[in-house]
């Protein structure tokens, strides 16, 4: 009986053991986790605080990590971090703690320096680690990572205050380019700190589904009958509430989450107009479009991608029309006509947003394949006060008649506007003076007010002419 006891205490006590080691450990890679690596952090700060010595805490970002779990699965994505932690610990001592913080991000804490300048050595080491070539499911591929450090005199910096300095080392460190390391200092603001916790929080609201699409109607100037929606992509932060566009896309297209983000909003808005096409048949009609951006163009797979939505969502390509910049058709010529002139033999439309602000309207509209233009809205708000403005509008309308082209006007808010513009030519316009931004479930009703049983109109129908709409601007 004492020997069953004995087995039994003995197994009782190797199952806490290793509970507790589960509870204190990355299951993946098997390095101390978050919660140990903060109470070691407690830890080595009260000694340093009592020897008077220096402590630095590390970050380590991989590089483009997204791409590898894109391109080869998470499986491989997984089995990198596993690699990537096993090379880590041969840099690092024995005194030393390295943990894996989560995702793709590995903390290092110094807690023994002799010297401040100990940290950028092993920065340094770590930098030189990583340009040896990792195995990636069979293939070998150079992986890089940046490092933000932190540096704490003798340990006296609270522990939030420690953590939240060596992100914003790190995010100097990418958007220096990467593959390198950076050392905190006074010198970087406030306005680096809150840019870089908005460059998590955007990454945390891409995977948790904090992104919604707000939709501002598009109307024949002539009778306000609907011909399509702008939708306007929103950030519903728990905290903050609505974040418009105006305030994460640019930091969005810096970082290269603009990738994820705007393929959430190509598959929603294509999802939410083949749901009002089922619901409402007068919206079969309405064209929905979504604003791609440089990296979206230069990306191999977006052609892919987007194929594979309209079949996921069931949206006729004719329904679809995706939209750049005159900027971006100075980018990169070749690249950016073969991708427009692909999506064209999809029989999607593509638009120019903001036409007229750019550098050679004209020369655009003769070498690259487009369907619309749509006039910048400063031209439109200020056509009554200039008559610049308006014969700008006017030159433009007459450009896009010579080739066959839509011209949507953005931007109106008086009923003077919509005249001055239905009378220099403009058929399509959008702004306050229709409706303001709508909510998905609030469009739903909008629409049926006003298409009500057109499709069943033949006169209608041959009025009704499809009109694009753009994703990530401020509403007009």
């Amino acid at each position: 009986m004492r020997l069953a006891v004995a087995q039994d205490i003995t197994e009782r006590a190797i199952l806490e053991r290793e509970l507790e080691h589960r509870a204190f450990h990355d299951v993946m890679t098997g390095l101390p986790n978050r919660a140990l690596f903060l109470d070691r952090l407690h830890q080595a700060q009260r000694r340093a605080s009592r020897d008077l010595r220096p402590l630095a805490l590390l970050f380590i970002d991989l590089d483009h990590f997204k791409d590898i779990n894109d391109s080869f699965g998470h499986e491989a994505g997984d089995q990198l971090l596993v690699d990537v932690a096993h090379r880590l610990e041969r840099v690092i001592r024995a005194t030393e703690t390295i943990a894996r913080f989560g995702g793709d991000e590995f903390t290092v804490l110094l807690g023994e320096l002799h010297s401040s300048g100990e940290a950028e050595e092993i920065a340094a080491r770590i930098t030189e680690l990583f340009k040896i070539p990792f195995k990636v499911d069979g293939h070998e591929r150079v992986i890089t990572a940046s490092i933000g450090i932190i540096l704490s005199p003798h340990g006296q910096d609270k522990p939030a205050d420690l953590m939240r300095f060596a992100d914003i080392a790190l995010y100097r460190a990418k958007a220096g380019g990467r593959n390198r390391y950076a050392v905190f200092d006074t010198t970087m603001s406030a306005s680096a700190l809150s840019r870089a916790v908005l460059e998590r929080e955007l990454t945390h609201a891409i995977e948790a589904g904090e992104l919604c699409l707000y939709y501002q109607p598009k109307v024949a100037l002539t009778t306000g009958r609907p011909l399509g929606l702008e939708a306007l992509v929103r950030w519903d932060h728990p905290e903050r509430g609505l974040i418009p566009p105006d305030d994460f896309i640019p930091l969005a297209e810096d970082t290269g989450l603009i990738v994820p983000l705007g393929a959430w909003v190509l598959r929603e808005a294509c999802r939410q107009l083949k749901e009002w096409q089922r619901a409402i048949p007068a919206t079969r009609e309405l064209r929905i479009g979504v604003n791609l951006s440089m990296c979206q163009i230069e990306d191999a797979r977006f052609l892919d991608f987007v194929r594979e939505t309209l079949d996921t969502t069931g949206l006729p390509a004719s329904s679809l029309q995706l939209e750049v910049t005159e900027s971006m058709l100075a980018h990169d010529t070749t690249r950016t006509i073969a991708t427009l002139s692909s999506l064209r033999e999809l029989g999607i439309q593509v638009a120019i947003d903001d036409f007229g602000t750019g550098y050679s309207s004209l020369s655009y509209l003769t070498h690259f394949p487009v369907d619309t233009v749509k006039i910048d809205q400063g031209f439109v708000r200020a056509i009554n006060e200039r008559t610049d403005n308006a014969a700008i509008i006017q030159a433009i309308v007459s450009l896009a008649q010579t080739f066959s082209l839509e011209v949507v006007a953005e931007g109106i808010e008086t009923l003077e506007d919509q005249k001055r513009l239905s009378d220099l030519g403009c058929t399509v316009g959008q702004g306050y003076l229709f409706s303001h931004p709508l909510a998905a479930a609030d469009v739903s009703q909008w629409l049926a007010d006003r298409l009500g049983d057109e499709s069943h109109c033949d006169q209608c129908h041959d009025e009704r002419q499809p009109a694009g709409l753009s994703l990530a601007h401020t509403p007009s």
